[in-house]
């Protein structure tokens, strides 16, 4: 499959000589965070880490120890985001949600959500590699009730695959009478079906839901339950019908209204640049009355805001 990310691996690559042309950029007086910026987000991911390695070898230093020293803010968060393998990053954003002061659960759903099954196996082995503890024993321990039930399911990662046309019309109905037609909600019924069938099968479930209620799965799921679980069934939900839309979202509205909520904003441009930027962009002017550039560009500033617009990678005014 085309990769449907802004930011691509540099044809003419040459790790040592990216290492010395960062090495220069942060020696003596001043920093030259241009160079740092350009550099960084006209490679790929796999390109930055064999950078770091190159870097190692030849100064003995850690690349992203002197990235740290010599950037700051928001602007060195991002840098150190695009710095760090896919999988590890996942893992130590899970880790600070759970160990952090009280939980995180905005970032345990964005995650567990939206990763493929495969991704989420390799996070929980990777979990494991880097903390020794088990990911979903410190997600069990730190969460409640069916949200709990639910995140445990997701990380099982064991995702029926394909459409299984003979449970659509079932599904349906079980979903139905747990909810619309149930007076109190059965919310076990909608965190089994919800966790455990394929992207695909669920959208048909949600035609037929459709047609039978006359109600969006959202709508439902909006009037039967609330809280922390209402937020997990949505998106999961809404990563079924298409991650991308899911993320133009999640975008959106970590920077309407007051105040913008960076660490989204970070996580989202950082993971999603190599994947499906470009197919978050088309979704967000889909969606929205402006492009996902225009509202980068009116709620950022500074090296921050050029890091982000780089990973955006162009406007669709």
């Amino acid at each position: 499959m085309a990769s449907r990310g802004t930011v691509k691996a540099s044809a003419n690559f040459n790790a040592s000589a990216d290492a010395e042309t960062l090495y220069k950029s942060m020696k003596g007086l001043g920093t030259d965070e241009e160079t740092i910026l350009q550099l960084l987000t006209s490679r790929s991911n796999a390109q930055r880490l064999q950078i770091t390695s190159a870097y190692k070898t030849l100064f003995g230093k850690d690349l992203i120890s002197d990235l740290k020293g010599e950037l700051g803010g928001k602007f060195e968060t991002i840098i150190v985001a695009l710095m760090t393998a896919p999988i590890a990053y996942d893992v130590t954003a899970l880790r600070n949600a759970i160990k952090g002061a009280g939980t995180d659960e905005k970032v345990l759903v964005e995650i567990l959500t939206s990763r493929t099954p495969q991704q989420v196996k390799k996070i929980v082995a990777a979990y494991r590699q880097e903390y020794d503890d088990d990911l979903e024993e410190d997600v069990a321990g730190d969460t409640s009730g069916h949200f709990k039930r639910l995140l445990v399911i997701l990380l099982q990662a064991n995702r029926q695959t394909g459409i299984q046309e003979g449970n659509i019309q079932t599904d349906t109905q079980v979903l139905f009478k747990a909810g619309e037609e149930k007076f109190g909600t059965d919310e076990q019924t909608f965190v089994t079906i919800l966790g455990n069938r394929s992207p695909e099968h669920l959208r048909k479930v949600f035609d037929a839901y459709m047609k039978m209620t006359g109600y969006e799965m959202e709508e439902s799921i909006k009037r039967e339950t609330s809280g922390s679980l209402r937020a997990l069934l949505l998106a999961v939900v809404k990563c079924a019908r298409s991650v991308p839309a899911y993320f133009a979202e999640t975008l959106y509205y970590a920077m309407k209204g007051a105040g913008t909520d960076d660490n989204t904003l970070i996580r989202v441009m950082a993971t999603r640049s190599e994947v499906d930027m470009l197919d978050i962009r088309a979704e967000f002017r889909k969606m929205f009355a402006c492009s996902l550039h225009s509202m980068i560009k009116g709620d950022t500033n500074g090296d921050y805001r050029k890091a982000l617009l780089l990973l955006c990678g162009g406007d669709d005014a």
